[in-house]
């Protein structure tokens, strides 16, 4: 059996290691966002792909017709379903966009002609 200090740092040798591990499993994906629509983008939600447990991500409005901005998506994995919503109360959701592959997202601008305002959009991103 190891003397106890032995065993001690043993233990917080394995204990700092799965500390870093556990760290490098989240991290911080930048995303540049450009609103190409015509509304301004008021919210950005981000949630695991499928899941529907989205989750707000701080960004100031994003004016249409092409302001940016960029902002992290905080995580363990590289796809995200986003979900911008639009001053007009519209939404636009883009599934299983790969935030590793894609550091920018256009976000694209909705049709407008017979569109009730509580419509949301979805885009496919999956490969």
């Amino acid at each position: 059996m190891p003397p106890l200090p032995t065993a001690c740092l043993a233990i917080a040798l394995l204990a700092a290691a799965a500390t870093a591990h556990a760290q490098d499993a989240s991290r911080t994906h930048y995303v540049m966002l450009v609103n190409r629509a015509h509304d301004s983008v008021t919210k950005l939600s981000v949630a695991e792909p499928g899941s529907g447990a989205f989750r707000d991500v701080a960004v100031d409005p994003l004016r249409g017709g092409g302001d940016s901005a960029t902002v992290g998506v905080h995580g363990a994995g590289c796809r995200y379903d986003l979900r911008f919503a639009f001053d007009d109360g519209r939404t636009l959701v883009y599934q299983d966009l790969d935030v590793c592959h894609y550091g920018l997202v256009r976000i694209r601008a909705l049709p407008r002609k017979g569109v009730d305002a509580a419509t949301q959009f979805t885009v496919s991103m999956a490969r």
